[in-house]
């Protein structure tokens, strides 16, 4: 696996997102986060398809379904921001990574996410279409060139042409 110079924590990946996909906002941004994933430093695994089971040792189901939870490669646990910080680099998206990072939007996000997460299937769905929809575009078209391969949850986006 290739670890791209801006992936300096390298025992972070491959991370695997644990994410709800019942959840339109939640499945919109890791729709976002899977073509984006070209170099398959993410894993995504769907805590709301059926037979699911958490891993031993780690979060239950009812806090995987609560608050974002992540696993580094190294078998460390993470919630909530920390996991969107090394998925957005993994991504390619390092700036919103390094927003995240910032004193005041850091703060401001572990702050609201709590609350965005626990509000997020009654938030308006136009929301996540606004959020997502034109980065999902924009994603796809870049991938037109792209075959795209998802299985159980994880999704490999294969180039076949030179960049």
């Amino acid at each position: 696996m290739r670890v791209h110079p801006l992936h300096h924590d390298a025992g972070a990946y491959p991370l695997t997102l644990y994410y709800e996909s019942a959840c339109p906002l939640c499945n919109g941004e890791m729709r976002n986060l899977m073509l984006r994933n070209r170099d398959g430093l993410l894993r995504f695994v769907d805590v709301s398809a059926p037979g699911f089971v958490p891993p031993a040792g780690g979060p239950t189901l009812a806090d995987m379904l609560t608050l974002m939870r992540g696993q580094r490669a190294d078998g460390t646990w993470l919630t909530g921001v920390a996991v969107f910080r090394l998925a957005y680099v993994a991504a390619g998206l390092p700036r919103v990574s390094q927003l995240l990072n910032q004193p005041l939007l850091g703060r401001l996000a572990e702050r609201t996410y709590p609350w965005i997460a626990r509000h997020r299937r009654a938030l308006p769905h136009w929301i996540s279409h606004a959020l997502f929809e034109t980065t999902l575009r924009r994603a796809a078209e870049r991938a037109a060139s792209d075959t795209s391969r998802c299985h159980a949850g994880h999704c490999d986006i294969h180039t076949h042409t030179e960049r």
